[in-house]
């Protein structure tokens, strides 16, 4: 989608988004690097482990606030199917593995990946309700 054909939402959504992304990207190795280097212990460790989480909370506000902004309709119904089908492709993934952890068969599922696999399911639905409604989600 270009630019010039955002709606007012839409840019919102993306002068929001597209920075918690960029931010999370390099809090995530920073916060890496510098666990490696310098080895920190309690309030210092704690602030590191939890640097990453910040911007994608920021993100995951970015969202909830682009579906209370958008006026259109239609646009708002397809993207919040496409987001609770994400939610339910991510309860249905963590329940099966949360059931084969706990009979000993696969391993721990690391909970940071909740988001990546929620955002994956959201994008996986978009194609889908894209497809359903055979349009490009041009009101």
């Amino acid at each position: 989608m270009a630019c010039g054909t955002m709606n007012a939402a839409q840019r919102r959504y993306m002068w929001r988004f597209l920075p918690a992304m960029g931010v999370y990207s390099v809090v995530i190795v920073g916060s890496g690097l510098a666990s490696r280097w310098w080895h920190p212990e309690g309030l210092g460790l704690f602030a590191l482990a939890l640097a990453p989480a910040l911007p994608l909370l920021a993100a995951i506000a970015a969202i909830g606030l682009y579906l209370i902004e958008e006026k259109d309709e239609y646009l708002r119904s397809r993207n919040a199917i496409a987001a609770i089908g994400g939610l339910g492709i991510l309860l249905a993934f963590t329940t099966v593995w949360g059931f084969l952890e706990e009979g000993g068969v696969v391993g721990r599922f690391p909970l940071w990946g909740a988001f990546p696999l929620w955002a994956a399911g959201l994008g996986v639905c978009q194609g889908l309700v894209h497809l359903r409604d055979g349009s490009g989600g041009e009101a």
